[in-house]
Protein backbone atom coordinates (compact mmCIF):
# COMPACT_ATOMS: atom_id res chain seq x y z
CA UNK A 1 0.00 0.00 0.00
CA UNK A 2 1.41 3.69 -0.92
CA UNK A 3 -0.18 6.14 1.69
CA UNK A 4 0.32 8.90 -1.47
CA UNK A 5 -1.32 7.03 -4.01
CA UNK A 6 -4.12 5.62 -1.99
CA UNK A 7 -5.32 9.17 -0.59
CA UNK A 8 -5.45 10.03 -4.08
CA UNK A 9 -7.19 7.08 -5.28
CA UNK A 10 -10.03 7.20 -2.50
CA UNK A 11 -9.95 10.53 -1.66
CA UNK A 12 -9.02 12.99 -4.41
CA UNK A 13 -11.32 15.66 -3.53
CA UNK A 14 -9.54 15.78 -0.25
CA UNK A 15 -6.11 15.80 -1.08
CA UNK A 16 -6.21 17.70 -3.28
CA UNK A 17 -8.31 20.43 -1.19
CA UNK A 18 -5.43 20.21 1.31
CA UNK A 19 -2.86 20.87 -1.59
CA UNK A 20 -4.83 23.52 -2.69
CA UNK A 21 -5.04 24.98 1.07
CA UNK A 22 -1.33 24.94 2.04
CA UNK A 23 -0.23 25.95 -1.21
CA UNK A 24 -2.19 29.36 -0.67
CA UNK A 25 -0.61 29.38 3.10
CA UNK A 26 2.47 29.48 1.15
CA UNK A 27 1.45 31.83 -1.41
CA UNK A 28 0.97 34.17 1.49
CA UNK A 29 4.95 33.12 2.49
CA UNK A 30 6.01 33.69 -0.81
CA UNK A 31 4.20 36.83 -1.32
CA UNK A 32 5.40 38.48 2.38
CA UNK A 33 8.94 37.47 1.47
CA UNK A 34 7.95 39.72 -2.31
CA UNK A 35 6.32 42.70 0.36
CA UNK A 36 9.32 42.60 2.89
CA UNK A 37 11.89 43.30 -0.38
CA UNK A 38 9.71 45.44 -2.07
CA UNK A 39 9.03 47.77 0.99
CA UNK A 40 13.07 48.08 0.86
CA UNK A 41 13.14 48.82 -2.97
CA UNK A 42 10.76 51.22 -2.77
CA UNK A 43 12.48 52.89 -0.37
CA UNK A 44 15.61 53.22 -1.74
CA UNK A 45 14.48 53.13 -5.69
CA UNK A 46 14.93 57.39 -5.65
CA UNK A 47 18.05 57.24 -4.04
CA UNK A 48 19.65 54.91 -6.06
CA UNK A 49 18.17 56.11 -9.34
CA UNK A 50 19.65 59.92 -8.52
CA UNK A 51 22.85 58.65 -7.48
CA UNK A 52 24.50 61.61 -6.96
CA UNK A 53 28.35 61.59 -5.38
CA UNK A 54 27.19 63.83 -2.32
CA UNK A 55 23.59 64.88 -0.80
CA UNK A 56 24.14 68.18 0.76
CA UNK A 57 21.38 69.06 3.66
CA UNK A 58 20.59 70.98 6.24
CA UNK A 59 22.75 70.96 9.49
CA UNK A 60 22.20 67.93 11.68
CA UNK A 61 19.06 66.69 8.96
CA UNK A 62 19.47 63.23 8.02
CA UNK A 63 17.54 64.67 4.92
CA UNK A 64 16.24 64.56 1.90
CA UNK A 65 14.49 61.45 2.48
CA UNK A 66 14.38 60.33 6.05
CA UNK A 67 14.19 64.17 7.62
CA UNK A 68 12.74 67.06 6.10
CA UNK A 69 15.78 69.34 5.18
CA UNK A 70 14.99 73.17 4.18
CA UNK A 71 17.73 75.10 1.94
CA UNK A 72 17.72 78.88 0.16
CA UNK A 73 17.96 78.15 -3.25
CA UNK A 74 21.07 80.13 -3.69
CA UNK A 75 23.32 78.06 -1.37
CA UNK A 76 24.11 75.62 -4.48
CA UNK A 77 26.25 78.63 -5.72
CA UNK A 78 28.25 77.99 -2.51
CA UNK A 79 28.65 74.42 -3.21
CA UNK A 80 29.35 74.39 -6.65
CA UNK A 81 32.74 77.26 -5.82
CA UNK A 82 33.92 74.33 -3.17
CA UNK A 83 37.26 73.09 -5.25
CA UNK A 84 36.41 70.02 -6.51
CA UNK A 85 33.32 70.01 -7.33
CA UNK A 86 31.67 69.79 -11.06
CA UNK A 87 28.32 70.13 -10.81
CA UNK A 88 25.71 71.16 -7.74
CA UNK A 89 22.53 71.20 -8.54
CA UNK A 90 19.14 72.31 -6.24
CA UNK A 91 16.79 69.53 -5.81
CA UNK A 92 13.23 69.57 -4.52
CA UNK A 93 11.26 66.46 -2.85
CA UNK A 94 7.71 66.14 -1.26
CA UNK A 95 4.86 64.05 -0.93
CA UNK A 96 0.84 65.81 -1.66
CA UNK A 97 -2.15 64.48 -2.24
CA UNK A 98 -4.24 65.71 -4.93
CA UNK A 99 -7.34 64.68 -7.43
CA UNK A 100 -6.16 63.54 -10.62
CA UNK A 101 -8.98 62.67 -13.26
CA UNK A 102 -11.77 63.05 -9.88
CA UNK A 103 -9.75 60.78 -7.68
CA UNK A 104 -7.47 62.27 -4.89
CA UNK A 105 -4.00 60.47 -5.65
CA UNK A 106 -0.89 60.29 -3.11
CA UNK A 107 2.04 61.14 -4.86
CA UNK A 108 5.18 62.65 -4.31
CA UNK A 109 6.91 65.46 -6.25
CA UNK A 110 10.48 65.74 -7.66
CA UNK A 111 12.03 69.53 -8.62
CA UNK A 112 15.53 69.80 -10.13
CA UNK A 113 17.09 71.81 -12.70
CA UNK A 114 15.76 70.49 -15.93
CA UNK A 115 18.55 72.54 -18.21
CA UNK A 116 21.46 70.07 -17.12
CA UNK A 117 21.02 69.70 -13.64
CA UNK A 118 21.23 66.38 -11.54
CA UNK A 119 18.32 64.50 -9.95
CA UNK A 120 15.91 64.20 -12.98
CA UNK A 121 14.54 60.96 -14.88
CA UNK A 122 17.31 59.01 -15.93
CA UNK A 123 15.01 56.19 -18.25
CA UNK A 124 11.76 57.23 -19.88
CA UNK A 125 10.10 54.56 -21.91
CA UNK A 126 7.70 56.62 -22.89
CA UNK A 127 7.52 60.39 -24.60
CA UNK A 128 10.51 62.54 -23.82
CA UNK A 129 11.91 64.42 -20.68
CA UNK A 130 11.04 68.13 -19.47
CA UNK A 131 12.71 70.54 -21.86
CA UNK A 132 10.59 73.71 -20.96
CA UNK A 133 11.23 75.76 -17.88
CA UNK A 134 7.26 75.38 -16.85
CA UNK A 135 4.52 73.17 -16.99
CA UNK A 136 5.91 70.21 -18.21
CA UNK A 137 5.74 67.02 -16.37
CA UNK A 138 7.20 63.45 -16.34
CA UNK A 139 5.07 61.28 -14.18
CA UNK A 140 5.52 57.04 -13.01
CA UNK A 141 3.02 55.07 -14.59
CA UNK A 142 1.41 54.26 -11.19
CA UNK A 143 0.05 57.95 -11.51
CA UNK A 144 -1.97 56.42 -14.08
CA UNK A 145 -1.45 59.22 -16.27
CA UNK A 146 -0.70 59.57 -20.05
CA UNK A 147 1.64 61.55 -22.40
CA UNK A 148 -0.75 64.33 -23.28
CA UNK A 149 -2.50 64.62 -20.26
CA UNK A 150 -3.07 67.75 -18.41
CA UNK A 151 -2.82 67.68 -14.86
CA UNK A 152 -3.37 70.76 -12.32
CA UNK A 153 -1.71 71.63 -9.76
CA UNK A 154 -1.73 74.38 -7.35
CA UNK A 155 -2.35 77.37 -9.52
CA UNK A 156 -1.50 76.12 -12.77
CA UNK A 157 -2.02 73.25 -15.00
CA UNK A 158 0.54 70.52 -16.24
CA UNK A 159 1.26 68.85 -19.22
CA UNK A 160 2.47 65.31 -19.08
CA UNK A 161 5.51 64.71 -21.59
CA UNK A 162 7.02 61.62 -20.60
CA UNK A 163 6.21 58.50 -18.48
CA UNK A 164 8.99 56.64 -16.65
CA UNK A 165 8.98 53.33 -14.19
CA UNK A 166 12.37 53.51 -12.72
CA UNK A 167 11.80 55.38 -9.47
CA UNK A 168 8.81 55.59 -6.97
CA UNK A 169 8.36 57.34 -4.02
CA UNK A 170 10.02 56.47 -0.31
CA UNK A 171 6.53 54.58 0.64
CA UNK A 172 5.82 53.54 -2.70
CA UNK A 173 3.51 55.95 -4.29
CA UNK A 174 3.80 57.45 -7.80
CA UNK A 175 6.34 60.06 -8.78
CA UNK A 176 5.90 63.21 -10.60
CA UNK A 177 8.97 65.23 -12.03
CA UNK A 178 8.54 68.74 -12.26
CA UNK A 179 10.80 71.46 -13.47
CA UNK A 180 12.40 73.04 -10.52
CA UNK A 181 10.61 76.56 -10.17
CA UNK A 182 7.32 74.84 -10.61
CA UNK A 183 7.79 72.84 -8.03
CA UNK A 184 8.45 75.43 -6.05
CA UNK A 185 5.65 76.59 -6.67
CA UNK A 186 3.30 73.84 -6.49
CA UNK A 187 4.39 73.79 -2.79
CA UNK A 188 5.00 77.25 -1.63
CA UNK A 189 2.77 79.34 -3.93
CA UNK A 190 -0.83 80.06 -1.87
CA UNK A 191 -3.44 81.02 -4.66
CA UNK A 192 -4.75 84.73 -4.79
CA UNK A 193 -7.52 84.57 -1.64
CA UNK A 194 -4.68 83.09 0.86
CA UNK A 195 -2.55 85.83 -0.18
CA UNK A 196 -4.83 88.58 0.15
CA UNK A 197 -5.65 87.62 3.74
CA UNK A 198 -1.59 87.35 4.79
CA UNK A 199 -1.36 90.53 3.36
CA UNK A 200 -4.19 91.73 5.63
CA UNK A 201 -2.97 89.99 8.47
CA UNK A 202 0.54 91.32 7.71
CA UNK A 203 -0.73 94.82 7.37
CA UNK A 204 -2.76 95.25 10.35
CA UNK A 205 0.38 93.55 12.67
CA UNK A 206 2.75 96.94 10.65
CA UNK A 207 0.16 99.27 11.61
CA UNK A 208 -0.19 98.38 14.94
CA UNK A 209 3.21 99.35 15.01
CA UNK A 210 3.34 103.04 16.16
CA UNK A 211 6.72 104.22 14.66
CA UNK A 212 5.39 102.77 11.38
CA UNK A 213 3.11 105.23 8.85
CA UNK A 214 0.99 103.55 7.05
CA UNK A 215 2.82 104.43 3.91
CA UNK A 216 5.88 102.73 5.38
CA UNK A 217 3.85 99.74 6.43
CA UNK A 218 2.95 99.25 3.03
CA UNK A 219 6.54 99.31 1.83
CA UNK A 220 7.59 96.44 4.54
CA UNK A 221 4.73 94.74 3.05
CA UNK A 222 6.72 93.38 -0.12
CA UNK A 223 9.53 92.80 1.97
CA UNK A 224 7.59 90.05 4.26
CA UNK A 225 6.27 88.19 1.50
CA UNK A 226 6.97 84.74 1.47
CA UNK A 227 9.71 83.25 -0.18
CA UNK A 228 9.22 80.50 -2.80
CA UNK A 229 13.11 79.88 -3.55
CA UNK A 230 13.62 77.45 -0.82
CA UNK A 231 15.10 73.60 -2.00
CA UNK A 232 15.82 70.14 0.32
CA UNK A 233 19.05 69.20 -0.78
CA UNK A 234 21.70 70.13 -3.24
CA UNK A 235 22.98 67.03 -5.29
CA UNK A 236 26.64 67.46 -5.84
CA UNK A 237 29.37 66.30 -8.79
CA UNK A 238 32.66 65.69 -8.09
CA UNK A 239 35.66 65.96 -10.16
CA UNK A 240 37.23 62.84 -11.60
CA UNK A 241 40.10 61.58 -8.88
CA UNK A 242 39.10 64.07 -6.34
CA UNK A 243 38.90 62.36 -2.73
CA UNK A 244 34.98 62.47 -1.94
CA UNK A 245 36.13 62.45 1.73
CA UNK A 246 37.79 65.61 1.47
CA UNK A 247 35.27 67.11 0.17
CA UNK A 248 32.78 66.03 2.14
CA UNK A 249 34.56 67.34 4.88
CA UNK A 250 35.18 70.96 3.36
CA UNK A 251 31.69 71.33 2.70
CA UNK A 252 30.80 70.44 6.66
CA UNK A 253 33.69 72.36 8.01
CA UNK A 254 33.00 75.41 6.05
CA UNK A 255 29.77 75.56 4.60
CA UNK A 256 28.22 74.25 7.85
CA UNK A 257 26.10 72.09 6.47
CA UNK A 258 25.53 68.19 6.45
CA UNK A 259 26.87 66.23 3.63
CA UNK A 260 26.10 62.24 2.53
CA UNK A 261 27.04 59.91 -0.18
CA UNK A 262 24.91 57.79 -1.36
CA UNK A 263 25.05 54.48 0.89
CA UNK A 264 25.31 56.70 3.74
CA UNK A 265 21.60 57.96 2.39
CA UNK A 266 20.81 54.50 1.96
CA UNK A 267 21.82 53.53 5.92
CA UNK A 268 19.85 56.57 6.91
CA UNK A 269 16.74 55.32 5.20
CA UNK A 270 17.01 51.61 6.51
CA UNK A 271 18.19 52.16 9.91
CA UNK A 272 15.20 55.21 9.72
CA UNK A 273 12.26 55.67 8.04
CA UNK A 274 12.25 52.31 6.23
CA UNK A 275 13.22 50.32 9.83
CA UNK A 276 9.84 49.89 11.68
CA UNK A 277 8.15 48.44 8.23
CA UNK A 278 11.33 46.05 7.54
CA UNK A 279 11.24 44.52 11.15
CA UNK A 280 7.61 43.71 10.92
CA UNK A 281 7.17 42.39 7.55
CA UNK A 282 10.48 40.43 8.61
CA UNK A 283 8.42 39.11 11.33
CA UNK A 284 5.15 38.27 9.71
CA UNK A 285 7.31 36.34 7.00
CA UNK A 286 9.06 34.35 9.52
CA UNK A 287 5.70 33.93 11.54
CA UNK A 288 3.77 32.41 8.52
CA UNK A 289 6.48 30.23 7.66
CA UNK A 290 6.37 28.52 10.87
CA UNK A 291 2.74 28.28 10.95
CA UNK A 292 3.06 26.70 7.73
CA UNK A 293 5.54 24.16 8.96
CA UNK A 294 3.45 23.40 11.57
CA UNK A 295 -0.28 22.96 9.21
CA UNK A 296 2.07 20.20 7.15
CA UNK A 297 3.16 18.41 10.37
CA UNK A 298 -0.59 18.38 11.72
CA UNK A 299 -2.36 17.52 8.55
CA UNK A 300 0.12 14.33 7.86
CA UNK A 301 0.29 13.19 11.25
CA UNK A 302 -3.80 13.18 10.91
CA UNK A 303 -3.54 11.41 7.50
CA UNK A 304 -0.96 8.38 8.96
CA UNK A 305 -3.39 8.29 12.32
CA UNK A 306 -6.84 7.82 9.91
CA UNK A 307 -4.34 4.74 7.86
CA UNK A 308 -3.21 3.13 11.35
CA UNK A 309 -4.88 0.12 10.81
CA UNK A 310 -3.48 0.14 7.21
CA UNK A 311 -0.56 0.43 8.89
CA UNK A 312 -1.09 -2.70 11.57
CA UNK A 313 -2.11 -4.91 9.04
CA UNK A 314 1.26 -4.42 7.02
CA UNK A 315 3.08 -5.38 10.31
CA UNK A 316 0.98 -8.46 10.53
CA UNK A 317 1.52 -9.38 7.46
CA UNK A 318 5.68 -9.21 8.18
CA UNK A 319 5.81 -6.00 6.02
CA UNK A 320 9.45 -4.57 7.57
CA UNK A 321 9.70 -1.31 9.38
CA UNK A 322 11.66 0.34 6.05
CA UNK A 323 8.63 -0.29 3.56
CA UNK A 324 6.56 1.86 6.56
CA UNK A 325 9.05 4.74 6.67
CA UNK A 326 9.06 5.25 2.78
CA UNK A 327 5.01 4.94 2.35
CA UNK A 328 4.86 8.07 5.27
CA UNK A 329 7.77 10.05 4.21
CA UNK A 330 6.19 9.49 0.43
CA UNK A 331 3.21 11.46 1.35
CA UNK A 332 4.77 13.76 3.67
CA UNK A 333 6.97 14.87 0.49
CA UNK A 334 4.27 14.73 -1.99
CA UNK A 335 1.73 16.73 -0.40
CA UNK A 336 4.69 19.42 0.75
CA UNK A 337 6.17 19.88 -2.68
CA UNK A 338 2.89 20.00 -4.28
CA UNK A 339 1.85 22.83 -2.19
CA UNK A 340 5.29 24.31 -3.07
CA UNK A 341 5.02 23.93 -6.59
CA UNK A 342 1.24 25.24 -6.72
CA UNK A 343 2.26 28.35 -4.33
CA UNK A 344 5.57 29.28 -6.74
CA UNK A 345 2.84 28.86 -9.88
CA UNK A 346 -0.01 31.08 -8.25
CA UNK A 347 2.71 33.95 -7.26
CA UNK A 348 4.03 33.90 -10.56
CA UNK A 349 1.30 34.69 -12.11
CA UNK A 350 -0.32 37.36 -9.86
CA UNK A 351 2.07 39.02 -8.04
CA UNK A 352 2.76 42.23 -10.52
CA UNK A 353 -1.30 42.61 -9.72
CA UNK A 354 -0.42 43.81 -6.02
CA UNK A 355 -0.75 47.15 -5.11
CA UNK A 356 2.78 47.49 -3.75
CA UNK A 357 5.80 45.90 -5.34
CA UNK A 358 6.35 42.15 -4.79
CA UNK A 359 10.28 41.99 -5.51
CA UNK A 360 10.62 37.72 -5.93
CA UNK A 361 14.30 36.94 -5.01
CA UNK A 362 15.14 33.29 -5.90
CA UNK A 363 16.93 32.78 -2.53
CA UNK A 364 14.01 33.33 -0.50
CA UNK A 365 12.07 31.22 -2.33
CA UNK A 366 14.81 28.51 -2.02
CA UNK A 367 14.95 29.08 1.74
CA UNK A 368 11.29 28.92 1.73
CA UNK A 369 11.29 25.59 0.33
CA UNK A 370 14.28 24.44 2.01
CA UNK A 371 12.21 25.25 5.33
CA UNK A 372 9.10 23.76 4.18
CA UNK A 373 10.93 20.42 3.25
CA UNK A 374 12.45 20.19 6.36
CA UNK A 375 9.16 20.97 7.87
CA UNK A 376 8.01 17.89 5.36
CA UNK A 377 9.96 15.69 6.99
CA UNK A 378 9.48 16.70 10.94
CA UNK A 379 6.03 15.48 9.71
CA UNK A 380 7.35 12.53 8.42
CA UNK A 381 9.07 11.75 11.34
CA UNK A 382 6.20 12.68 14.23
CA UNK A 383 4.20 10.40 12.57
CA UNK A 384 6.50 7.58 11.99
CA UNK A 385 6.88 7.83 15.44
CA UNK A 386 3.29 6.62 16.25
CA UNK A 387 3.02 4.57 13.20
CA UNK A 388 6.27 2.06 14.65
CA UNK A 389 4.75 1.56 17.75
CA UNK A 390 1.51 0.42 16.48
CA UNK A 391 0.95 -3.39 17.55
CA UNK A 392 0.24 -5.88 14.65
CA UNK A 393 -2.58 -6.58 17.20
CA UNK A 394 -4.54 -3.61 16.42
CA UNK A 395 -5.75 -5.00 12.69
CA UNK A 396 -7.46 -7.79 15.25
CA UNK A 397 -9.29 -5.04 16.81
CA UNK A 398 -6.84 -4.62 19.49
CA UNK A 399 -6.02 -1.83 21.09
Amino acid sequence: MDLAVNDLRLHKVRFIATIVGVGLLFTIVLAMNGLYRGNIFEGLALINATNPDLWVVERYRGGPFNEQSTLPEFYHYSIKAVPGVEKASPFIYYTVERPIGGISRHFSIVGYDVFGGLGGPQKIFAGRGIQQAHYEMVAHVKLGAHIGDRIPLGLHTYTVVGLTKEAVSSDGEALVYLSLPDAQEVLYQRDNEEVRNQQERSLRTLAGQSYLSPSQAEKLLVVLRPDTHIINAILVRLKPGVDRTDIKRRIEQWQYLSAFTTQDEIELMLKGRLSGMSKQLLLFRTLLLIISVVIITLVVYTFTMEKIRSIAVMKLIGAPNSVIIRMIMEQSLLLTVSAFLFALILIQSTYQMFPRTILRVPGDDLLAFVVSFVGGILASTLGLVHALRTEPAMALGGE
